[in-house]
């Protein structure tokens, strides 16, 4: 059987974190989304339908995926926000050619063949027009990137029974290191793990990824995930519901916190209930704020609507896009929403929404010009043996456009 995983037009739901990647590709937990579907049907290739604004860049990174083809054969249409369980796989693969499960007129799965050989996301609903609809009311899909915040810790626990747990599985640490319930702590190869440093598994697993590094005296409390090739710096303090993708930089203290990579809070500081992009740099002692001091629930600029909506949870941080940096003693407010490419700095409160490509403090902005942000992106990129390619140029541009 061929599968696709699709995003649909709800991408925006999720910006400014799906300016620049799918939204299969947000983490949540151990795994992206799309990771998780993929798990779940054991599939052993990747076919996806983006956005065609980020067509170009998917298949420039993914050269063995098939991004935006379809072919004529009988293929399941698995929409990448699906809350994946073994409830849902069963219905998928019960569902019958020509039948398509739906929930608030959002199509979650579809069976049946194309005649189209390419297509995107914008336009994904058309394959569906004709097919039978079944309301599915037991499946969910998520709606806003608050959610995945709200249930990160829930999900690591699950992916560490589904995939991580061994309890066969060895390791050792450097004397001075403790352990607090062994068997619900994975430590990949390469990883080490420096003296004083302390991980408490106590109410939920510790994941560490391959070759990360934990330096001394750290304390991480699960349910943590520490992706391939991170580092967690002296002292530092991470606490339950906190994922971290590969190749970043975290001190400081951080709670129920998603870093989706490549994205560096090196230093003191408070860093709750958010959500980080790629390429991120959080100045030395920036904190966030993630409750009102009312205690009531926080309003989040949500961008289909352009406004601020009631996210009906009472603990959201900030959101930060891909290639958005503050500078040192900068203070995030509660919900605060930064879009892509920004550079924030000074003594002012950075609050409610910031959007792309801006440049200044929390009350004044002005615009980042773009021959200047990638420059910056270049050097930022080359530090990691990177390059900023053409397509990320492309696509860059398209969203600056946007904007101005």
């Amino acid at each position: 059987m061929n599968f696709v995983i699709f995003d649909d037009e709800r991408r925006s739901n999720f910006f400014p974190i799906t300016y620049t990647r799918s939204t299969g590709d947000l983490r949540i937990g151990i795994l992206k989304l799309r990771q998780r579907i993929s798990s779940y049907f054991e599939l052993t290739e990747t076919n996806v339908i983006v956005s065609s604004e980020l067509e170009a860049i998917y298949k420039e990174r993914h050269e063995n995926w098939k991004v935006n083809e379809v072919t004529a054969e009988v293929t399941i249409f698995i929409n990448s926000r699906i809350k994946i369980d073994e409830n849902s796989k069963k219905a998928i693969l019960e569902l019958k050619q020509g039948e398509c499960l739906i929930k608030d007129k959002t199509v979650l799965v579809a069976k049946c063949t194309s005649d189209k050989k390419k297509i995107a996301s914008e336009n994904i609903n058309s394959l569906f027009s004709g097919l039978k609809k079944i309301e599915n009311p037991e499946i969910n899909c998520w709606k806003y990137l608050w959610e995945l915040i709200a249930e990160n810790a829930e999900y690591i626990k699950r992916d560490f029974n589904d995939i991580f747990y061994d309890k066969d599985n060895y390791f050792e640490t450097e004397l001075g290191t403790i352990v607090i319930n062994p068997y619900n702590v994975w430590i990949g190869d390469g990883t080490i793990i420096k003296p004083g440093v302390v991980i408490d598994a106590t109410d939920g697993p510790v994941v560490i990824d391959e070759n990360v590094k934990i330096l001394p005296n750290a304390v991480i409390i699960g349910p943590v995930y520490i992706g391939k090739g991170s580092t967690i710096k002296v002292g530092a303090k991470i606490y339950k519901g906190t994922s971290i993708g590969p190749k970043c930089k975290v001190g400081g203290e951080v709670e129920e916190t998603i870093f989706q990579g490549y994205s560096n809070k090196q230093h003191d500081g408070f860093l709750g209930h958010s959500y980080l992009g790629e390429w991120v740099n959080i100045g030395a002692d920036t904190n966030n704020s993630d409750l009102k001091n009312n205690y009531k629930t926080v309003s989040v600029f949500f961008y289909p609507n352009k406004k601020e909506i009631d996210s009906n949870s009472q603990f959201v941080g900030t959101f930060i896009g891909d290639h958005s940096k503050t500078g040192i003693n900068s203070t995030i407010n509660t919900g605060t929403v930064i879009g892509i490419g920004c550079s924030l700095f000074g003594a002012d409160l950075i609050k409610n929404h910031i959007p792309s490509f801006n440049i200044g403090t929390g009350t004044r902005v002005v615009e980042y010009f773009l021959e200047e942000f990638i420059e910056t992106a270049k050097l930022v990129k080359k530090r990691r043996g990177l390059q900023f390619s053409d397509s990320e140029k492309v696509l860059y541009s398209k969203i600056h456009k946007q904007v101005f």
